[in-house]
C-alpha cells in the first residue's frame, strides 16, 4: 500500500520538538485588530451539512407549537400528542423521503435521515416514534421485502393507516438476535407460518407502538422448515382488529411509564400458534416455496443474517444524528446562559464576573463543543455513505460492511457524549439547569436509552473491534507479528476508513515506533494524526498478538483468552471512532473558506484532537509515547487553546443555528442578561445618589 500521509522530518529530542508549540502570544478578542472573527452564516451553512435546506425545512416545522412536547402531561396525554403529531408528519410529506417512486417516495435515503434527526429539537419521543414506524417498522418491509410486500403493505404503512411496530427485541435477547427464542415454522399443508413464542424470556419486548397504537408488527423469528432451522427471518404479522383488541393467539402487556421518552407506547407481545400467509415472509434474502423449501441468494447462514440486519443500520445513523443535535442544543442553552450569568467579585469591586471567564467553567463546556463539531462532522460524512449505499451508488459486499462498521463505531461516541454533554451543561447552570423548563433534564431522561437503542454500545464497539481483526484468523494463525499488525491494519481499519473518503493509514506498527521522532509540534495535524493513529494500530496489534494462538486451543480456552481481551478490544475501537472523528473534523477545515472561521476551527479542531491525547496520556506515559514533559506541554497547549477559543464561544455554538423556539429554555432567551442589567444597573444607581451603604470591611480598614 502506498502511504500518501505527509510526514515531518524525523527529530532526536522530542521535548524540544514539543515545547515551542505553547503559545505564550495574547489573547485576540473579537473585534480587536488581529483578531480572527467567525462568518457566522457560512459556519452555520457547514454545520448543517449536506441536506442543508431538508435540515432547515425540518426545523420550521419543528418550531411550530403543535409539534411540541408540554412538560407535565401525564403518560397517556403524552402518548396520544405523539401520536397525533406522527399524522402532522403524514401530512407535512416529509416521512415518505426516504421511500420508493413507485410508492410514492422520492428515494431520498440521506435527506430522510437527515430531516428526521431534526425531530429531537421538537420532543425525542416524537424522534423515535416515528422512526419505530418509518424508520423501523416500514423500512424492514421496504429492505427485506420483495415488490409484492412494497406494494400490498408499504402505502398503507407510509399514510400511518397501518402503525406498526419493529417485533426484534425479545426479554431474554437483546443485542444477541441470532439467538432469540420466536419460531415460524412452515405447515406445507395449510402454507402458513406458525408463529410461536415458546417461553417468556422469547415474548417481544420495549416495542414502540406495541403497547397501544399498532395494529401490525414485524416480527423477526428462526425460520424452521421440513425440520431445519434456517435463522432468523422477518414476517409481517398483523396483531389487533379494527378496534383496537388482539387477534387470536396473540397477547401482549404495556411496559408502562419508563425513565424517559414516554410519549411512546413502548409495550410486550407474544404468539401462540399465530398463522400468517407463506407470502407474509418478507423474502428478499432468503424464501420458502410451496412444498417448503428453503432458497437463498446468500449461501451461508451468518452472511445472510448479517446482511438482513445491515439492512437495518438507518437506526444507527439517526442516533448518531440526534444525539449530536441534542449536544449541540444543551452546550447553547450552557454557552449562552455562561456569557450572561454573574458570579463572584474577583477583577472589580463591583461587577461580579461572567461564568465562562471562569477557566473551570471554560474547561466544563469548551471542550465539548470541540466534540460536538467533531460528531457533526462526521455524521455528515457517514450520511452520505449511507446515502450511497442504500441508493445503490456504492452497494458492494464492501461498501455495506464500511457502513455497518462506521455505524457500530460512531454511534456509541455521540450517544455516550450526548448524556456526558447534557449532564455538564446542567451542572454548569446551576439550580436553572435542574428546572424542567430549561430542558436539561428532559433531554437527559430521553436521551438515556439512546446509549442501549439499536445495539448496547459496547457490544457494538466489540463488533467493530471484531471487524479489524477479522482477517488475522483467517490468514495469519501462523504468521509473525509484523505481517500481522501490517494486514489488521491494512485491510481492517484502512478499510473503514477509505469507505467514507479517509486517507489512508499505510504505516505498519513495526515502524511506528519511531512516532515520537517525527512530529514537529503539536498544533500540526499530522502529529495529532500520527498519535492518535498510533494509539489504533498499537492497541490492534497487540491484541492480534495476544490472539494468534486462539485456534489451536479448546473451545473454552479459546473463549476465555478473548474474554480476556474484551476491555482492550473496546477501547481500541473506541479509539478508532475518534479518530474517524478527527479525521472528518480535519477534512472539514479543508473546506472551510473564510479565513477567520477557518483560524478558529483550527483552534477547536486542535482541541478535539490533543484532548484525545490528553485523555488517554496514561496510555501515551506507560507505552513510552510521551515523556512526562511533553505530556506536561500537551495539557498546557489544551489551556491555551481554551483560553483563544474563549472569545469565539458564543459564535461557535449560535453556528448551531437554533432559534428560540427551538430551545425553549427561559435561560437561553435573554431573561437573564435582562436580570443582571438590571442589577447592575440598580447598584449603579445606588452608588451615584451617595446612598449606598458603607460595607462593614471598608469601614473598619478606614479605621485602621
Amino acid at each position: 500500500m502506498v502511504d500518501t500521509a505527509v510526514r515531518p522530518t524525523d527529530h532526536e529530542n522530542v521535548d524540544e520538538v514539543i515545547r515551542p508549540t505553547v503559545d505564550t502570544g495574547p489573547i485576540t478578542v473579537p473585534g480587536q485588530p488581529g483578531a480572527p472573527r467567525i462568518d457566522l452564516e457560512k459556519l452555520g451553512r457547514q454545520l448543517l451539512g449536506t441536506w442543508a435546506d431538508v435540515r432547515l425545512a425540518s426545523r420550521e416545522l419543528t418550531a411550530r407549537p403543535e409539534m411540541q412536547r408540554i412538560d407535565g402531561q401525564s403518560m397517556e396525554e403524552h402518548r396520544e400528542r405523539v401520536m397525533g403529531q406522527l399524522n402532522l408528519l403524514v401530512e407535512h410529506g416529509g416521512v415518505h423521503r426516504a421511500f420508493p417512486s413507485a410508492v410514492g417516495g422520492m428515494d431520498d435515503h440521506g435527506g430522510n435521515i437527515a430531516g428526521f434527526e431534526e425531530l429531537v429539537t421538537a420532543d425525542p419521543s416524537l424522534q423515535i416514534k416515528s422512526g419505530v414506524q418509518w424508520g423501523l417498522f416500514s423500512a424492514a418491509i421496504l429492505h427485506l421485502g420483495t415488490e409484492y410486500h412494497h406494494l400490498t403493505f408499504l402505502p398503507d404503512t407510509m399514510t400511518l393507516k397501518v402503525p406498526g411496530a419493529f417485533a426484534m427485541t425479545e426479554t431474554g435477547h437483546g443485542s444477541d438476535v441470532a439467538s432469540i427464542g420466536t419460531t415460524a415454522t412452515y405447515d406445507e399443508k395449510k402454507q402458513q407460518f406458525v408463529i410461536n413464542t415458546p417461553f417468556r424470556g422469547a415474548w417481544k419486548d420495549y416495542l414502540g407502538n406495541a403497547a397501544k397504537h399498532g395494529t401490525a408488527a414485524v416480527v423477526f423469528a428462526q425460520l424452521i422448515t421440513r425440520g431445519v432451522n434456517h435463522g432468523v427471518h422477518a414476517f409481517y404479522v398483523p396483531i389487533r382488529n379494527s378496534k383496537g383488541g388482539f387477534l387470536k393467539g396473540i397477547g401482549g402487556e404495556d411496559d408502562g411509564l419508563k425513565g424517559g421518552l414516554n410519549g411512546i407506547d413502548n409495550g410486550r407481545l407474544h404468539f401462540t400458534n399465530v398463522r400468517v400467509p407463506r407470502t407474509n415472509l418478507l423474502n428478499r434474502y432468503g424464501d420458502v416455496a410451496e412444498d417448503g423449501t428453503y432458497t437463498s441468494t446468500i449461501a451461508s447462514p451468518g452472511r445472510r443474517f448479517f446482511t438482513m440486519l445491515g439492512t437495518l443500520v438507518q437506526g444507527r445513523v439517526s442516533l448518531d444524528g440526534a444525539a449530536t443535535q441534542a449536544s449541540a442544543m444543551a452546550l447553547k442553552i450552557a454557552v449562552t446562559y455562561a456569557t450572561q450569568r454573574r458570579q463572584f467579585n474577583a477583577a472589580s469591586d463591583t461587577d461580579e464576573e461572567v461564568l465562562l471567564d471562569y477557566q473551570r467553567h471554560q474547561r466544563r463546556l469548551i471542550p465539548r463543543i470541540a466534540t460536538t463539531y467533531a460528531q457533526t462532522f462526521a455524521h455528515d460524512e457517514f450520511l452520505v455513505k449511507f446515502d450511497s449505499v442504500f441508493s445503490g451508488k456504492a452497494d458492494t459486499d464492501d461498501d455495506r460492511q464500511d457502513l455497518e462498521t462506521l455505524a457500530a463505531a460512531l454511534k456509541p461516541l455521540s450517544t455516550w457524549a450526548a448524556l456526558d454533554t447534557i449532564q455538564e451543561a446542567r451542572e454548569a447552570c446551576g439550580g436553572s439547569g435542574f428546572l424542567a423548563e430549561n430542558r436539561f433534564v428532559g433531554l437527559r431522561a430521553d436521551l438515556d436509552v439512546y446509549v442501549t437503542f439499536e445495539g448496547d454500545n459496547n457490544v457494538l464497539l466489540q463488533l467493530v473491534a471484531k471487524r479489524l481483526l477479522t482477517d488475522y484468523s483467517k490468514k495469519f494463525a501462523s504468521a509473525d507479528a509484523g505481517a500481522l499488525a501490517r494486514y489488521v491494519v491494512e485491510q481492517g481499519v484502512d478499510r473503514a476508513y477509505h469507505g467514507t473518503g479517509l486517507r489512508r493509514l499505510a504505516q505498519t506498527v513495526a515502524d511506528f515506533g519511531s512516532t515520537a521522532r517525527s512530529v514537529s509540534e503539536l498544533r500540526n495535524p499530522v502529529t495529532q494524526r500520527e498519535l492518535l493513529t498510533d494509539r489504533v494500530e498499537t492497541m490492534i496489534a497487540g491484541i492480534g498478538g495476544r490472539l494468534r494462538d486462539s485456534r489451536k486451543l479448546s473451545k473454552q480456552a479459546a473463549a476465555d483468552l478473548f474474554n480476556s481481551q474484551q476491555n482492550e478490544l473496546i477501547e481500541a475501537a473506541r479509539a478508532h471512532g475518534e479518530l474517524l472523528q478527527w479525521e472528518a473534523f480535519t477534512r472539514a477545515l479543508e473546506k472551510t473558506t473564510d479565513a477567520g472561521t477557518k483560524e478558529v476551527l483550527t483552534w477547536l479542531r486542535d482541541l478535539f484532537g490533543l484532548g484525545l491525547v490528553e485523555k488517554h496520556l496514561a496510555w501515551y506515559l506507560i507505552n513510552g509515547r510521551l515523556s512526562a514533559k511533553r505530556a506536561q506541554a500537551v495539557t498546557a497547549y489544551v489551556d491555551r487553546l481554551i483560553s483563544r477559543l474563549r472569545p469565539h464561544a458564543l459564535d461557535l455554538v449560535d453556528a448551531f443555528g437554533y432559534k428560540p423556539e427551538h430551545l425553549r429554555a427561559s435561560i437561553a432567551s435573554g431573561a437573564e442578561q435582562e436580570r443582571q442589567d438590571e442589577a447592575r444597573a440598580y447598584y449603579a444607581d445606588l452608588r451615584a445618589s451617595g446612598k449606598a451603604p458603607i460595607d462593614e470591611k471598608t469601614l473598619k480598614a478606614k479605621k485602621r
